[in-house]
């Protein structure tokens, strides 16, 4: 590789605060809430026009679709997200469940608002690309905007980028499976002329259930619907309009009264790293192809999208995972399939699991809880993450990536940054008990 010599250049510091939130989606929003709620000094920077992440971005409406009678739920920021969507008037049925989804455009709004209500200073357009550090501890990000190249100290950082990008930058230990190892990333789409009760009337003829793709699950869900389509992709492919291994099978979810398919999940592209500019750039421009593609096959198969057209796209790649962190404590798959408990709990989240053909409901009341240690990197102090890229195996993966348990996480890390401030110690060193106390105190279930 080709390098040049950047000249040394003094880099003005734009602001200083006690706690950074690097990232604004369902993690990074919580943790800025958190944290202002706590009383300190909080920043959220985002390197989009709008907060809310995969909700806002990706277009991903369905933030509880797990939730069925029997599911012991999460307490906290992530619950207010939906009782702040519903008084905007921007909540719908999500199809498979008794919960809700969340309108992406309104949220849009919800976030400013509840981001204005507690106080955070705020910066759209602005992007995490580096870390300052002194030693082991972390002192701040180096930004990049319009403005230019500026700094923000920090006593106090939480990486919510969801590619640890702040924590690798700073030195962390990180690891990543190969690419063929991956979950696949998605563009989302949606559709206008939807003749819903058509749609629908065909869809209570051809139920999908969770069973008919998924390898692995508890055996409850081989018998729960599944808003899932691959009929009208297969005719396709039969019939040469679709090349073999693409566009399987996807997703519906909410309906509009005016025939809008506001969410349409069904671009599903293996073998590409989040982190690789070249693989971002062509999966980006490859899902926009494969999306066309799959309008056509809905069109000419599909009862009720006999008149459907293109919408929208959402505005980034929908991501599943790349980079996590290597924490104080790694999440397995057998803690959350059998309920683990931990003395530096941070909230529940119930027994559900998504990824890798690995499909668990939460019907049964089971849950688990969530450790600490999984946010707090080995080797940088005063340096949290949360979100999808905090430390565990494979399988827990399947479950500390929704969006969701994102929450989760995310108010446990704002409020241990704040409370570690306020103590005056390091995020490494903070009294769990005064953590659990305060997250108690903003309505979190701990155990």
């Amino acid at each position: 590789m080709k390098y040049i010599q950047e000249p040394s250049k003094k880099i003005p510091v734009m602001a200083e605060t006690d706690v950074l939130v690097v990232g604004s989606g369902p993690s990074g929003l919580s943790a800025a809430i958190a944290s202002a709620r706590e009383g300190v000094d909080t920043m959220l920077v985002e390197r989009y026009g709008c907060f809310g992440g995969n909700i806002t971005q990706a277009m991903v409406e369905s933030i509880g679709w797990y939730r069925h009678e029997g599911t012991v739920e999460s307490e906290g920021i992530g619950l207010e997200f939906e009782a702040q969507t519903r008084q905007f008037g921007g909540e719908r049925k999500e199809p498979q469940s008794i919960s809700q989804v969340l309108e992406a455009d309104i949220f849009k709004c919800v976030s400013d608002k509840m981001v204005e209500e507690a106080g955070i200073y705020k910066f759209l357009h602005c992007l995490g690309v580096e870390a300052l550090s002194e030693g082991d501890r972390i002192t701040g990000v180096i930004t990049e905007s319009k403005e230019g190249r500026q700094a923000i100290l920090a006593k106090r950082v939480i990486d919510c980028t969801g590619d640890a990008d702040i924590a690798f930058r700073a030195g962390a230990a990180c690891n990543k499976a190969p690419r063929n190892k991956l979950e696949g990333v998605s563009v989302s789409f949606g559709c206008s002329g939807v003749n819903r009760d058509r749609f629908l009337e065909y869809i209570k003829k051809n139920p999908g259930n969770l069973g008919q793709w998924a390898s692995q699950t508890a055996g409850k869900e081989e018998n729960l619907f599944s808003p899932y389509l691959c009929e009208p992709f297969a005719k396709a492919r039969q019939n040469g309009e679709i090349p073999e291994n693409v566009l399987t099978g996807g997703y519906w979810s909410s309906l509009t009264d005016t025939g809008e398919a506001t969410y349409l999940n069904m671009v599903y592209m293996l073998g590409l790293d989040p982190t690789d500019l070249k693989d971002l750039t062509f999966a980006e421009i490859e899902g926009r192809k494969q999306a066309m593609l799959a309008i056509k096959a809905l069109r000419k198969y599909t009862p009720g999208f006999e008149n459907a057209r293109l919408r929208t796209f959402g505005s980034s790649l929908g991501t599943r995972e790349s980079r996590k962190i290597e924490g104080r404590h790694s999440m397995t798959g057998d803690e959350v399939k059998n309920q683990a408990k931990f003395e530096d709990s941070i909230g529940i989240f119930p027994e559900f699991l998504d990824a890798y053909g690995v499909v668990i409901i939460p019907t049964t009341g089971r849950y688990f809880q969530v450790p600490y240690g999984i946010m707090v990197p080995k080797e940088i102090d005063n340096l949290l993450v949360a979100g999808r890229c905090v430390s565990g195996d494979r399988i827990s993966h399947a479950a500390l990536r929704q969006m969701m348990c994102c929450t989760v996480t995310g108010q446990g890390a704002g409020v241990a940054a704040a409370v570690s401030v306020k103590d005056g110690v390091p995020t490494g060193e903070v009294n769990i008990d005064h953590v659990q106390k305060a997250l108690k105190k903003q309505g979190v279930r701990i155990n």
